[in-house]
C-alpha cells in the first residue's frame, strides 16, 4: 500500500497542483494516457467543487486530499469543511449547479462518477463534504 495526504489552501490555482500531485503519485505505473487523464479530471473536479461550492472561493480555507494505492485499487479522497450539500442526489444530477451566474456547467459529479468505478459523497450542511472515488487500475490498462 502507498498513501499520501496533502492539505492545501482553497485557491483555484491549486487545482493544477492537485492534478500534478496525483500524476506524480502514479508515475511509476504503466497507465494509459487516457486513464491518467481520467484520474486527473476526477481530482480537479472534486477540488474545484470544494473551492467554488464548499468554500465559495474563501481562499483562507483548506482542502484535504488523500491518494491511496493498494494493489491495483486507487482511492481518491477529497474533503472540505465548507457549507455542505443539502441534497446530494439533486447535486449529482447532470447540469445542476448552484452557480448559474458564473455559467457553471453542473457536470462535476457526473464526470467524477463516469471516470470512477465507485463514487461516494458524504456531506453535512455546515460541516463539509467528502468525495471518495475508487478506480481499479488493472482494468484500465
Amino acid at each position: 500500500m502507498n498513501k499520501i495526504m496533502i492539505d492545501m489552501q482553497a485557491k483555484i490555482n491549486n487545482v493544477t497542483f492537485a492534478r500534478g500531485a496525483i500524476a506524480t503519485f502514479l508515475v511509476d505505473l504503466d497507465l494509459t494516457l487516457n486513464t491518467l487523464n481520467e484520474i486527473k479530471t476526477i481530482v480537479s473536479e472534486a477540488v474545484t467543487n470544494a473551492i467554488v461550492h464548499g468554500y465559495q472561493n474563501d481562499e483562507e480555507k483548506m482542502v484535504h486530499l488523500e491518494f491511496t494505492l493498494e494493489n491495483t485499487l486507487l482511492t481518491l479522497l477529497i474533503q472540505d469543511q465548507g457549507i455542505g450539500i443539502k441534497d446530494i442526489e439533486k447535486a449529482k444530477e447532470p447540469l445542476f449547479t448552484t452557480k448559474l451566474q458564473e455559467e457553471r456547467a453542473g457536470l462535476g459529479f457526473t464526470i467524477m462518477e463516469i471516470f470512477s468505478d465507485t463514487m461516494d459523497v458524504i456531506s453535512e450542511v455546515g460541516v463539509g463534504t467528502t468525495i471518495i472515488c475508487r478506480k481499479n487500475l488493472s482494468s484500465n490498462e
